[in-house]
């Protein structure tokens, strides 16, 4: 359906796209990832050309849309685009913003703009909402009426640049909730998103951008599971994987315990297993290694695997072996004790770091695995 050929877009300061080249099917759901910066949101508005290239080729349905004197409106009609920031008029009603595209480009009649329309608020579960103003909405129900309007023009392609990213977190899974079912129609679809288990689960193909391109493509099997670039692979462990090194008093805990807080939201991961996880790693390293007299220096991290449902703590440290079973704290003797925790307790000779082994002088390793257990 869509080709790109050689296509590089450049700013007076970054070149965000360089020669990137990409053939999207028809019936293909691609997510594109990747760090902040790295021309994602860039890729999809050359793509609809609301930011030309500055040099390649853009094919579509066989028709070089670069071109110079290219109708462009005939384009965007085959394109709906979604962006983070709504885009709604202000002035209009729910109904006049997905009729008005209708009827300017589409040159349907009122009526016919009308019928289509309410179906489609019906759709997206608004039919209540067609007399309100964008103001009267949340932030979901606003980027749900975007959704329609971009489905009113009846498009080949439709294109979610970070769809998510403006809305608080409990409204997220109300727009999600309706691009999966849209993905479900065999429309085509190029979504821009932070929002990995989302990308996971609703597309074919994943795109991961780095370095002013596509780095690495594949399945979302492949790219989640089994990344085969450096920087893919980085990119994924930095996504379910938090990791510390305190070494001294002045350690923010505060910030650290703000990040596990997001990293949880992120996940879905449950307060209960965030607590219980908490509560061991301030028990075995605030009271326990970092209250003994010996040099303070303790690597801390944390990693969720969504396939295996397991939160888990591991803790390496230096100096004298302590039982963890002496420590006189109830509460955390009592989460060591339950069924979905597993507890790893293990020492290792201390010898001198080295290249291949930096980790030679943290004799010490604790894991604790967190299972959940449905009541």
């Amino acid at each position: 359906m869509i080709e790109l050929r050689h296509v590089s877009k450049e700013f007076d300061d970054v070149t965000p796209l360089k020669d990137v080249s990409v053939t999207i099917n028809d019936g293909d759901v691609i997510s594109v990832i990747g760090p902040s910066g790295t021309g994602k949101s860039t890729l999809l508005r050359c793509i609809n050309m609301l930011s030309a290239p500055t040099s390649g080729q853009i094919i579509v349905d066989g028709e070089d849309i670069t071109e110079k004197g290219y109708d462009l409106n005939s384009v965007r009609k085959k394109m709906g685009m979604v962006f983070q920031s709504f885009n709604l008029f202000g002035h209009m009603t729910v109904l006049e913003n997905i009729m008005q595209p209708q009827i300017t480009l589409l040159g349907r009649s009122r009526q016919e703009a009308y019928d289509k329309a309410m179906e489609l608020l019906n759709t997206v579960g608004l039919y209540s909402k067609a007399m309100s103003y964008p103001d009267e909405l949340s932030g979901g129900q606003q980027q749900r009426v975007a959704i329609a309007r971009a489905l009113g023009m009846d498009p080949e392609i439709i294109l979610f640049d970070e769809p998510t990213s403006a809305l608080d977190p409990s409204m997220i899974g109300e727009v999600q909730s309706v691009i999966r079912m849209l993905a479900k129609t065999g429309r085509t679809m190029m979504i821009v998103t932070h929002e990995m288990d989302f990308a996971r689960k609703i597309s074919n193909r994943v795109l991961f951008m780095a370095d002013g391109g596509i780095y690495e493509e594949g399945t979302p099997k492949q790219i989640f599971e089994q990344p085969k670039r450096e920087k893919t692979k980085r990119f994924i462990r930095r996504l379910t994987s938090l990791s510390y090194h305190i070494k001294d008093e002045e350690f923010d805990f505060e910030a650290m315990y703000d990040e596990l807080q997001l990293y949880a939201e992120k996940l879905l991961i449950e307060n209960e297993r965030i607590s219980k996880l908490q509560l061991c790693f301030e028990e075995i390293t605030l009271n326990n290694i970092l209250d003994r007299d010996e040099e303070r220096d303790v690597l801390v991290g944390i990693d969720y695997s969504e396939k295996n449902d397991i939160l888990v703590l591991k803790i390496r440290y230096k100096g004298e072996h302590f039982d963890l079973h002496e420590t006189g704290n109830s509460l955390f003797d009592d989460v060591l004790e339950e069924k979905t925790t597993i507890l790893e307790d293990e020492i290792f000779p201390a010898e001198e770091p080295s290249a291949e082994n930096p980790f030679a002088a943290y004799n010490n390793k604790i894991t604790i695995s967190f299972k959940w257990e449905e009541a």
